[in-house]
């Protein structure tokens, strides 16, 4: 018989019932600890926490920086302006999301109420502009052009129109001063989003939900310096929301001031001559095509030879960037972005790329003295250039007999480049080089040339052209492999037998690539940017500087000056005679050769000018006018496509140029006092401690005093010449 304890309890049972005081036990310590945790250890914190509950933020946006020329001439400022927002979360507390307040909106602002609508919905992969692309919390703006009336109204009814409201707000204002519109430079802002909110939440600079963002241009590449940091006053209310107090305030900083080396007259006269060139070149007629020529896009850079900063830039087609202001409209967008469009928002000057035509022949001539050929040999210019069943022509059939590679330049003859690229080809092994044999001098000369990589300008969005060597057609051919064999046919049309022989062989160096490449044809592409940089470097003796923009970052009260100052990029892969007969065959270009024709009268012995033209041809459009010059203080490049020949489209207007910066008058005489900018300007611009800047007015751009000298003479040879490259 079994021995049970008087309490009734078996052995067993006591085991249970201490395992469950020890866990309830153990229970309670924890509960303790964790009371003690949140009570005494962090009680502070949580305390701090709770009484956040009750403090209410007031943002004060930050004046945003201006941008500045050289001058101190504002390019960006900012202007106070009535603005009309609207906000989306008190409108979906309504039964029908807000329609009858922005309707009724509609009606006070004179708007279509579904210009109003459209303006404050969200942005999404399916949802065309007007859209809303900021944070959903913060207050859309509607319009900011609301006048005082209207500003009263909306107030005075408030009733009527819950979650609207009409508030004074500082915006940002592009004054084109001088009827320059610096646009795709400058760039525009739009409202900061929630996935940028959160990746700048540790960083030294963290976005508020009403800030403006800089999404191009310069806005953007000094967005951090220019937006400056909001302020910030906290209140202490009450569980009904009445303000009982202020809790504390950090004070707004405004932004600094971007002082660049755009020059706002020459910038005018720039633009000014770019668009007058285009439109001249749609009065001619294209021979070839049996059209007049389109001239739909352009880009001109003036740049400072001895320092790489950019005193001029322009694009076409250009836009307002005023559009951007305040929520950019449909029909703005559209004309922006639209298919008819042609892309004004694109900077053509460091992302228009294209076959740059005989400008590339500085290029090919310092890399032949490189392979080793003499700078004056005799090399035969005939009217064509035979391979095998191909034949390669020089302009109309042109023939110089020998000459050397500074005549080549000169009168920019494509036979001695075709025959010098060949024997070079030849030399490395042909279409099947020994592995490790071929030098390919050519296309090693525009790599150290700076091309087929970004120039590292001050902007966003660089591209970096092409340079289409041995590597490039391997990973073109690999990619494009399967399209060509596809569509290539061996007796099909041009374009099918190009895929057909793709096909076969289009990651080998063919002997007509290499002719091609020799004179700025083929596959190769560059960009303005690119070819100021190198015209540039032949200016002032070979070293190569980064294109810039930004001159310096001066805080809002003048005190702190950050300089950005010039930075080299590369020194030229040419020895100094050879920068030499290139800088004395490129003046002669000016004088006697393919842009002759353009500068007669011109005062070379005061002001020598240096130039190289290019006519690139592209398969199915007109060809592109390219013309590259310097001085002894400035490169000036432009470029227009589908507009005919280098000088025959840009030449004139690139004279005009030179004419505003130097004061060069029509009878070839040169009044300093006229001249807009015969030095680089190197001082800044006084900024006072109270923001205000000291900077000159300026005045229209005046074509009429730009027109180009009679013709003196008959000059038939450069008559001849330069009507063609």
């Amino acid at each position: 018989m079994t021995n049970i304890p008087e309490t009734g309890r078996t052995s067993r049972v006591q085991i249970r019932l201490v395992v469950i005081q020890i866990l309830v036990f153990s229970l309670l310590l924890t509960l303790g600890g964790r009371l003690w945790y949140l009570q005494v250890r962090n009680g502070q914190e949580y305390t701090d926490e709770a009484k956040n509950n009750h403090v209410q933020q007031v943002v004060q946006p930050a004046v945003r920086g201006s941008i500045l020329d050289s001058r101190g001439v504002p390019l960006a400022d900012n202007e106070t302006r009535l603005v009309v927002t609207a906000s989306r979360t008190d409108l979906l507390k309504m039964k029908d999301d807000g329609k009858a307040v922005l309707t009724r909106l509609a009606g006070v602002l004179k708007m279509k109420p579904k210009d109003v609508i459209d303006k404050v919905r969200l942005c999404d992969s399916k949802t065309p502009k007007p859209c809303w692309n900021g944070s959903p919390y913060q207050p859309i703006p509607v319009t900011d052009e609301a006048t005082t009336q209207q500003a009263l109204q909306i107030r005075e009814r408030s009733e009527d129109f819950p979650g609207i409201s009409a508030d004074p707000q500082a915006l940002r204002r592009y004054p084109a001063p001088g009827k320059s519109n610096t646009a795709q430079v400058l760039g525009y802002l739009s409202p900061v989003t929630d996935d940028e909110i959160t990746k700048a939440k540790d960083s030294e600079s963290p976005y508020l939900r009403s800030d403006q963002v800089g999404r191009s241009g310069l806005e953007r590449q000094y967005d951090q310096q220019l937006r400056g940091k909001a302020g910030v006053t906290r209140y202490e209310v009450d569980n009904l929301g009445r303000v009982i107090g202020e809790a504390d305030s950090d004070s707004a900083q405004p932004g600094a001031n971007l002082v660049t080396s755009i020059d706002s007259r020459v910038q005018r006269v720039t633009e000014y001559e770019l668009a007058a060139a285009m439109k001249i070149a749609r009065k001619q007629f294209d021979k070839i095509t049996g059209t007049n020529y389109k001239a739909d896009s352009g880009a001109a850079i003036v740049m400072e030879a001895k320092t790489g900063r950019i005193v001029a830039m322009a694009s076409a087609p250009t836009y307002d960037p005023n559009s951007w202001v305040g929520g950019i409209s449909a029909k703005d967008y559209a004309k922006l972005t639209g298919k008819n469009s042609d892309y004004p928002l694109l900077n053509r000057a460091i992302q228009g790329q294209s076959a740059p035509g005989s400008t590339f022949k500085v290029v090919s001539t310092a890399a032949a003295v490189e392979a080793g050929y003499v700078w004056d040999g005799g090399y035969p210019c005939t009217s064509s250039y035979s391979v095998g069943n191909q034949v390669f022509k020089n302009f109309e059939n042109e023939n110089f007999g020998p000459i050397s590679l500074g005549r080549a330049l000169e009168v920019s003859c494509d036979t001695v480049f075709y025959g010098l690229a060949d024997a070079q080809w030849k030399k490395d092994g042909g279409i099947n080089p020994k592995k490790g044999e071929p030098k390919d001098y050519f296309y090693k000369a525009a790599h150290q040339f700076g091309l087929g990589k970004e120039t590292g300008v001050d902007l966003p969005n660089e591209v970096t052209g092409r340079v289409p060597d041995r590597e490039w057609k391997q990973r073109f051919w690999k990619a494009n492999k399967n399209i060509w064999c596809q569509q290539g046919k061996k007796n099909g049309t041009f374009v099918e037998k190009i895929a057909y022989e793709n096909c076969l062989e289009g990651n080998k160096m063919r002997e007509g690539d290499s002719i091609n490449y020799s004179i700025g044809q083929g596959d190769t592409l560059v960009t303005p940017v690119q070819q100021a940089m190198i015209y540039g470097a032949l200016a002032n003796g070979g070293t190569e500087y980064v294109p810039t923009i930004g001159k310096a970052v001066v805080s809002a009260d003048g005190k702190s000056v950050q300089e950005i100052k010039p930075k080299v990029k590369a020194k030229l892969p040419v020895s100094k005679a050879t920068l030499k007969g290139m800088d004395k065959a490129l003046a002669g270009v000016v004088t006697s050769g393919t842009a002759a024709w353009k500068f007669q009268g011109w005062p070379q012995d005061k002001i020598e000018l240096h130039a190289k033209t290019g006519t690139a041809e592209v398969y199915g459009k007109q060809t592109t006018s390219w013309l590259a010059t310097y001085s002894k203080d400035y490169t000036v490049v432009m470029t227009i496509a589908q507009a005919g020949t280098g000088s025959g489209a840009s030449g004139e207007a690139v004279r005009k140029i030179y004419n505003a910066l130097y004061g060069v008058q029509s009878d070839g005489s040169v009044d300093n006092k006229k001249a807009l900018l015969p030095t680089p300007q190197k001082s800044l611009p006084k900024i006072a401690s109270d923001g205000s800047i000291d900077s000159p007015k300026i005045s229209d751009y005046d074509p009429d005093s730009q027109k180009a000298p009679a013709k003196t003479g008959d000059q038939q040879l450069a008559a001849r010449i330069g009507r063609r490259d």
